[in-house]
Order: structure tokens, then C-alpha cells, then sequence
């Protein structure tokens, strides 16, 4: 009863929620410090992704088209969606405004959606390129694949506008972080979503790498049991490696996501549910993947490491 009588709230004509919770000054300003590297690290490296494949012509494949828009998401989730995100997290009284709170929801959606949906689009641009590689360049094109992207978005931006209706109480003022989160349709919507956000996309993501998984083990015993191959023997078992390579770098950026999405989106559902504001807190780690991804590519892509040097450098002259 005494830390009730104590407790100290953001406004004083709502006492039932928003309790202050106070930090200690160092720290408060580390942890502030410590998210605002995070959001500027990963602007930075995604943009680095952004500009590598935009500017020179010989990145324009398919597969690069893909990881460009799964970049340009990540671009947006530490322009925006991270330095919100923080404010969320440290602070207790929602500052922001009163309707803000549908915003950054709304934008952390999107963002999310648009990563699981890019890594749909890899997995299958993966699973023709080493099940199908004869028929690879006539089914997968560029035209096509940026169709597919703009599909994408077009799903993620429409997709997030009705699951919000559902899941939000977007006519009703915010002042509480945690206060945004409910409206009547809110658990028919988490189960609705449950499905369209999670398991759909995961499971078709998880029986794509496995075929690709059981065509790479076969082609690589075929490979391994041949004599001496002719040149043009040659070139077929270097192209494919090269798309053995590519595949394994795409599935490890891949399962880094879905190893951070499966665990945080229930866990977050949990405690959404249960009306627990640390879910902003669970929420934030899924952010850090969008800082991960470009330092897989710059570890697993060569060409990431000679367009970044350019960049760096300023000799944007086309290779």
C-alpha cells in the first residue's frame, strides 16, 4: 500500500496508469547513448547496402534487387522505428503526443512485415537458382522480381492499415504507451496475424531451405563422384558453387531472422496480451537484426567489401 500511496504518475487526472519510473542520471544518458549508436550503425551500414547496389550497374541481379529492398527496410527501422522505439522504451510518460503512439506501431509493422516478406521472395529466388538453374534466367527477371518487391510493399502498407483497425485503439487518444495496444477486436487480430505474419511466411521460408538443403547435398555428391570434368564441366560445377555460396549466405541472414521473429513475436503477443509494457522493450530486440544483416553481407560478399571501399573512398566510378 506504501509504494502505491508513494508511486508518482505522469498525470495527475489519470492515476490508474503510466507510473513514473525513475533511473538513475548515468544511467538514463548511457542507455540513450547506447540505442542512438544503434539506430546511427545501423543507418549507416544499410545505406552503405543501398548505395553499393543502386550505383553500380553490375549489381543489378535479381537476387541484389531483393537484398536492396530488404535494405531499404532496414534503412527505415534505424531512421525511424529505433530512435521511436527508445523513447518508448525509456521513457514512461509517453511524450511523443497522443496520437504518435499509432504512428510508430504502425511504421514498426511495415518495417517488420516487409523484412519477412523480402525473405520470402530470397527464399524462393534461392530455391529456383539451385533446384531449377537451367530455367533460372527465363523464370527469375529483373522485371519480375521488381514486381514482386512493389507487390510486397503494396501487401505490407495495406495489410498493417486493417491490422492496426483491429489491434489499436487508433480513435483513441495515447497517453500511455501500453494504452494504444487494445480495442475489442485485439486477440481476434493477434490470431489472425498470428497466422498471416508467422506461420505462413515461416513455413514456406522453412520448406524452401530444406529443399534447397537436400538439392544442394545431391548436386554436391554428384559433383564429388565425377573423373575429370571437360571446361565446360568446369564452369557448370563453378556456377554451381556460386549458387551454393549465395544460398548459404541468404540462409544464414534468413534464419538469423526468423531465430530473432519466432521466439520475440510470441513472447511479444504474451505480454502484449497480458498488458505488460515491457514488450517494448522485446520488441526493440527484433530491431537489431536490421543492424546484423549488412555485417553478414560485408563478412559473406566480396563485392560488398570492394563497393564499400569506393564509398568510402569517393571513387563511385562504375566497375
Amino acid at each position: 500500500m506504501e509504494e502505491h500511496e508513494d508511486a508518482q504518475y505522469c498525470f495527475q487526472d489519470r492515476n490508474s496508469s503510466c507510473k513514473m519510473d525513475s533511473l538513475s542520471t548515468p544511467m538514463y544518458m548511457s542507455l540513450y547513448i547506447f540505442f542512438s549508436l544503434i539506430s546511427v550503425v545501423t543507418v549507416f551500414l544499410n545505406l552503405l547496402v543501398i548505395i553499393s547496389i543502386s550505383h553500380f550497374k553490375h549489381l543489378h541481379t535479381p537476387t541484389n534487387l531483393l537484398i536492396l529492398s530488404l535494405a531499404v527496410s532496414d534503412h527505415l527501422v534505424g531512421l525511424i522505428v529505433i530512435p521511436s522505439m527508445t523513447v518508448a522504451i525509456m521513457e514512461s510518460c509517453w511524450v511523443p503526443g497522443e496520437y504518435f503512439c499509432v504512428l510508430l506501431l504502425y511504421t514498426y509493422l511495415v518495417c517488420t512485415s516487409l523484412s519477412l516478406g523480402n525473405l520470402v521472395l530470397i527464399s524462393f529466388d534461392r530455391y529456383v537458382a539451385v533446384c531449377d538453374p537451367l530455367l533460372y534466367h527465363s523464370k527469375i527477371t529483373i522485371p519480375r522480381i521488381k514486381l514482386f518487391i512493389f507487390i510486397i510493399w503494396c501487401c505490407s502498407i495495406i495489410y498493417n492499415v486493417v491490422s492496426l483497425n483491429l489491434t489499436v485503439n487508433v480513435h483513441v487518444p495515447s497517453r500511455c504507451f501500453e494504452e494504444c495496444y487494445f480495442s475489442e477486436g485485439f486477440f481476434s487480430g493477434i490470431i489472425v496475424d498470428l497466422f498471416i505474419s508467422l506461420v505462413i511466411p515461416c513455413s514456406i521460408i522453412l520448406t524452401l531451405y530444406l529443399k534447397i538443403f537436400v538439392v544442394a547435398r545431391s548436386q554436391a555428391r554428384k559433383v564429388f563422384s565425377k573423373g575429370p570434368t571437360t571446361v565446360s564441366g568446369v564452369k557448370n560445377e563453378q556456377a554451381i558453387k556460386s549458387e551454393r555460396k549465395a544460398s548459404k549466405t541468404l540462409a544464414i541472414v534468413v534464419f538469423n531472422y526468423l531465430m530473432c521473429y519466432i521466439p520475440i513475436y510470441l513472447y511479444q503477443c504474451i505480454h502484449v496480451a497480458s498488458g505488460n509494457s515491457s514488450s517494448a522493450f522485446v520488441c526493440f530486440l527484433l530491431l537489431i537484426n536490421s543492424l546484423i544483416n549488412p555485417i553478414i553481407y560485408a563478412f559473406l560478399y566480396p563485392w560488398f567489401k570492394v563497393t564499400v571501399k569506393r564509398i568510402l573512398t569517393l571513387n563511385l566510378r562504375r566497375l
